[in-house]
């Protein structure tokens, strides 16, 4: 049976590796596309990167309930369309929300049947270790990006399942096998 899979965990934790490996294993799960009302970059395509639309169809689709999660962040509203996930599951497909931790709250109760799984770090040097690594943060960016992982990395306890995501090869078995697919 298909069903909707939330994972969240912090920044730098490694959700976008462990996504993206799985994609790849497992063709037939679809990620869902988020909706933004910020202007599309080069290279971004309407449907695949995400769906543009306008700040007044957001909001209409806001008040008709058309978001399982959605939030406003540096001046743009981003959000999951709820159409495209509940025509996905209908269908048989099993659909993965890749998403910040309030989104993951708001999703337990727009559909409370999703299986949300928390991704953490072996440790949080190591996830600090993780953010310098990528050498895209300043400073001040990366004790913003620290200090929300603690907030983070409280609220492990409100997820249906933990994975730590240490050694890429074996998250990822760990991964499937939460989802069913091992």
């Amino acid at each position: 049976m298909a069903r909707l899979t939330v994972i969240t965990g912090p920044s730098g934790v490694g959700k976008g590796t462990l996504v993206a490996g799985l994609l790849r294993r497992h063709p037939e799960i679809w990620l869902s596309v988020s909706a933004t009302t910020r202007a599309p970059r080069p290279g971004e395509t309407e449907g695949e990167t995400y769906f543009f639309l306008s700040r007044e169809l957001f909001e209409q689709q806001v008040a008709a309930g058309g978001f399982l999660e959605w939030a406003e962040f540096a001046g743009n509203l981003y959000g999951t369309p709820r159409q495209p996930v509940e025509e996905r599951l209908a269908a048989g497909c099993p659909v993965l929300l890749e998403i910040e931790l309030e989104g993951a709250r708001q999703v337990r109760h727009t559909f409370p049947a999703g299986f949300q799984l928390f991704i953490k770090p072996p440790s949080f040097a190591e996830l600090e270790r993780r953010i310098r690594g990528r050498g895209t943060d300043s400073e001040e960016a990366i004790q913003r990006r620290l200090q929300r992982a603690r907030v983070e990395l409280a609220a492990e306890a409100e997820f249906d399942a933990t994975l730590i995501n240490d050694d890429l090869a074996v998250s990822l078995e760990q991964l499937e096998q939460q989802l069913g697919l091992r």
